[in-house]
């Protein structure tokens, strides 16, 4: 390896990676959140409507991601192996099957959506704030396929800086149009859930224009306009070895909460909307180790592609204890003040006690969710992307889905059963996933050529 790729590789620390990352995750975060918080003040019926539509796009952004998250492995490791032709043309036939795919789905879901939504027996009053955000939000999913695509490019380059700027504006531009939509201040009409999926579809469409600006000014790629109507097998063979697995992994949870979803719909309404708030807070309970899982993937494909794989084996050890020790403070913090936190949603008892106790099965929940975020990002970053993806179906549907309705419909339990359920899931798969790290397999997995010439696509 020569000495330009060590001093590089050494000065792109993984701190420097990820603070970004973890600010970029927190605004994103801060977006879903001031999206519940403000239709709180709606009703309860909205906030679970939109709870379940959000299920459908979060499903729909695994589908984008295939793409996104095989680009950005394979970019990170053309950059580790400093080959910038091979990142150009990574990116150009990334971003050309994404937005084709994201224009298809955009269609798919708008036309289907009724198909879509009965599977969840929504009540009425809640189906009609589900179809008019399906339409507007869904309608230009698109957006949010070319955003996870550049988003993912420049990470993976180390400008980690400017995604999070974009995301803060994303923020910014959500939260003002959601107040002056909702409240209907400063002389726009008051629209309610209208308003809410105008103010989302507007900064996802405004932040993919600035992240194409950002592209071609920020990075040092420079790409042609020519390679966007040219689509090399050579380069997207190695983003669907990495991206369809990965992708897979999603699919199959975000499936399987769309099933256990659909569980919860049998409980109620109460639930449903419980639901949604109680996972709000997950979310800020898993912000930094989803910010060490990206700066994990990041950092370690470059080590990888430049061939530093011991390093690469110690590394993933070092941030995740950092992401488990930060996990469980704020895991802690949420179940003590757990009733506080669910209050200041709604304040109907019957919501706020069982949310409160769904905050304490997180803290348990916690450092299995935290284990599977950090290993599979980081063995998925080395190329070794099939294996996660195999224990996560067998797991998720196995252990999570079938536990669910034993223990939440079945037994009674309701959300307490489920929650229960889905912890149990995320830790058998962490202790299976630190053994496959252990087991070094991964480092045998590379995707770009070594310093011999010797492409390593395969175990």
């Amino acid at each position: 390896m020569s000495k330009q790729t060590k001093t590089t590789l050494k000065r792109l620390s993984l701190f420097s990676i990820t603070w970004p990352i973890l600010i970029e995750v927190f605004l994103q975060t801060l977006m879903k959140f001031s999206d519940v918080f403000m239709l709180s003040f709606v009703s309860d019926e909205a906030v679970a409507a939109i709870g379940v539509v959000n299920q459908i796009m979060i499903f729909m952004f695994v589908l984008f991601n295939f793409t996104a998250m095989g680009c950005g492995v394979v970019v990170a490791q053309y950059v580790g192996a400093r080959k910038p032709k091979d990142v150009s043309k990574t990116i150009s036939n990334a971003m050309v099957i994404n937005l084709l795919f994201g224009i298809f789905i955009s269609v798919v879901v708008v036309v289907f959506r009724n198909p879509l939504l009965n599977i969840f027996n929504l009540a009425p009053e809640l189906r009609e704030y589900a179809d008019i955000y399906m339409i507007i939000v869904g309608g230009t999913l698109f957006t949010q396929a070319m955003i996870l695509t550049v988003f993912s490019v420049l990470q993976a380059q180390g400008f980690t800086k400017d995604v999070m700027y974009v995301a803060l504006g994303m923020n910014v531009l959500n939260i003002f149009g959601n107040y002056v939509f909702i409240f209907g201040t400063l002389g726009f009409p008051q629209l309610g859930v209208t308003g809410v999926a105008i103010a989302t579809a507007a900064c996802r469409a405004l932040a993919m224009l600035t992240l194409f600006y950002m592209l071609y000014r920020r990075t040092e790629v420079k790409i042609k306009w020519k390679q966007y109507f040219t689509l090399e097998g050579i380069y997207v063979k190695k983003i669907m070895k990495i991206g369809v697995p990965g992708a897979g992994e999603h699919l199959s949870h975000n499936t399987s909460q769309l099933t256990i979803t659909a569980f919860i719909t049998i409980l109620g309404t109460a639930a449903l909307a419980t639901r949604v708030y109680a996972h709000n807070y997950a979310m800020l309970m898993t912000m930094f180790s989803m910010a060490m899982a990206k700066g994990m993937q990041i950092y370690i494909g470059q080590m990888v592609g430049a061939g530093l794989l011991e390093e690469a084996y110690k590394r993933m050890y070092r941030g995740l204890k950092i992401a488990m020790v930060i996990a469980l403070v704020a895991g802690s913090i949420l179940a003590v003040f757990g009733e506080f936190f669910i209050g200041i949603f709604t304040n109907d008892p019957d919501i706020i006690a069982v949310g409160a106790v769904l905050l304490i099965i997180g803290v348990l929940l916690e450092p299995g969710r935290t284990t599977n975020l950090v290993v599979i990002s980081s063995l998925r970053a080395a190329g070794d992307a099939k294996f996660p993806v195999i224990i996560g179906i067998i797991s998720m549907w196995g252990v999570s889905v079938t536990l669910a309705y034993i223990l939440g419909i079945h037994m009674g339990f309701g959300l307490i059963g489920i929650w229960i359920a889905i912890a149990l899931d995320e830790w058998i798969r962490a202790i299976i996933m630190l053994f496959r790290w252990k087991s070094r397999k991964w480092q045998k997995m590379r995707l770009v050529e070594d310093e011999k010439g010797t492409e390593r696509t395969t175990a």
